[in-house]
């Protein structure tokens, strides 16, 4: 008898809530032999108050389930879910929080893309670097006393997205230069622009898709390169001034020649730092490659002209290795083939020209301008109603900087005179290089001068 009174007891969470004490008669009666009248009643009340017990023990256990699931839902009914990381709608009630609330990060963001231009003369490139001056580091640093963005968004740019189309080494300058970041509505350009040093202005913001990416969104770059044109004179002419001379036609055409050996799809893994044949990256498809016609800057008489160059993608000195390599062509330090050889297999030292004069010119998005430009909902990313912006800015603050540096500095000049020491034979691979030297970095492989 007790047997079957705990093996009841186990089972009660199996019973209906209708059980009844005639239906546990009834399997009582039905489970073993009946015994004596008095013990069979005293064990029937026994279990049926115990089914009672655990029943109601049930009732109370689900109740308090509904009551922790209805707090659940008040609860999460009280955070933002359209963000990945919840905040708090209203400043919570505890005044410590209250203290430490920041409201900036209640602000609406939305993904934008600022278009700019700066002269990095006196800079070491575009990319942020702790303890050197960069252009990314005075944007973001009066982005922040803007409230464009907020203290972390200036310490994790990544936290709002921030992508720039190019990266711009030490000396280079940009006269377009295009940033993707999530930024609020209704900004101050003026205002912003004031807190910028004269070098960097931002010519306008505009809104685009939520998943645009400044760099990979990029379908080509435009750079030039502006150099006096006594570089492009024969190595053999002596006593050459930069403020006389003048290129003559012949020779112009001359240096187009060699700069239509680039166009096309070539391996130029002999044009950047470490990089090998056989890796994918190094092939790159030129578009465009030819120097303009010579001109003659304001408050000068020495004669300048501008390489003009347009690619899918460029790698790291990449366009400084090829104008390198076409001068010493010209000036008849080597051969033509020379172009063709370091297109192949075998490791060539390639000179390297000064930074000086290299532009970012333009950054294209011609898919991107083809599929949201005419929705009506997003803006093109042509920047024809910025270009006399541009244009202003970079003849105050680009060409006419290049040109004074030049004079003043003679940093052509200088490079020139080294330039007969560079050997163009091939090159030992065991042989310590720039190549080898140089850490890596993530970059590189899409990185722009």
């Amino acid at each position: 008898m007790f047997a079957l009174f705990r093996r009841a007891l186990v089972s009660l969470e199996s019973l209906p809530s209708t059980f009844t004490r005639r239906k546990l008669n009834q399997l009582y009666s039905t489970a073993a032999p009946e015994p004596d009248d008095a013990v069979s009643k005293k064990f029937v009340a026994a279990l049926a108050a115990a089914v009672e017990t655990k029943l109601a023990d049930k009732k109370v256990e689900a109740q308090r389930r509904m009551e922790a699931h209805q707090i659940k839902r008040s609860v999460e009914q009280r955070y933002n879910g359209a963000v990945k990381r919840r905040k708090w709608e209203d400043p919570p009630e505890d005044p410590e929080a209250v203290r430490n609330f920041d409201p900036a990060s209640r602000v609406k963001r939305r993904k934008s893309v600022i278009l700019l231009g700066y002269s990095g003369v006196d800079y070491f490139g575009m990319q942020r670097n702790p303890g050197t001056r960069t252009i990314e580091e005075d944007l973001l640093r009066a982005m922040l006393k803007q409230n464009w963005i907020n203290d972390e968004g200036f310490r994790q740019p990544q936290q709002i997205q921030f992508q720039r189309a190019a990266r711009t080494d030490k000396g280079v300058s940009a006269a377009v230069q295009v940033v993707s970041i999530k930024l609020p509505d209704n900004l101050d350009i003026d205002a912003l622009n004031s807190e910028l040093p004269p070098p960097i202005r931002v010519y306008a913001v505009k809104r685009v898709t939520k998943g645009f990416n400044s760099k990979s969104n990029c379908d080509a770059r435009t750079y030039t390169y502006t150099l006096p044109t006594i570089a492009f004179a024969a190595e053999d002419e002596k006593g050459l001034e930069i403020l006389t001379y003048r290129l003559p036609a012949e020779r112009l055409q001359r240096v187009n020649e060699v700069l239509a050996l680039y166009v096309g799809t070539k391996n130029f893994h002999n044009f950047t730092s470490r990089k090998e044949f056989i890796d994918p990256s190094v092939k790159r498809y030129i578009m465009q490659f030819e120097c303009e016609a010579p001109f003659v800057p304001d408050g000068t008489t020495a004669e300048f002209a501008t390489i003009r160059i347009k690619g899918q993608s460029f790698m790291l000195h990449q366009i400084r290795k090829m104008v390198g390599l076409t001068l010493a062509v010209v000036r008849g330090l080597s051969g033509a083939d020379i172009i063709e050889k370091a297109f192949g297999q075998e490791r060539y030292g390639i000179p390297t020209a000064p930074g000086l004069g290299l532009v970012l010119s333009r950054i294209h998005y011609d898919k991107y301008n083809k599929r949201y430009g005419e929705d009506g909902c997003h803006e093109m990313l042509d920047f024809e109603k910025e270009e006399p912006l541009i244009q202003e800015f970079f003849k105050q603050h680009i060409a006419s900087t290049i040109v004074e540096t030049e004079l003043k500095t003679a940093s052509m000049l200088e490079w020139l005179e080294k330039l007969p020491l560079h050997s163009y034979e091939p090159r030992d691979e065991n042989e310590p290089g720039e190549w080898k030297k140089r850490k890596p970095n993530d970059d590189d492989d899409d990185g722009d001068e």
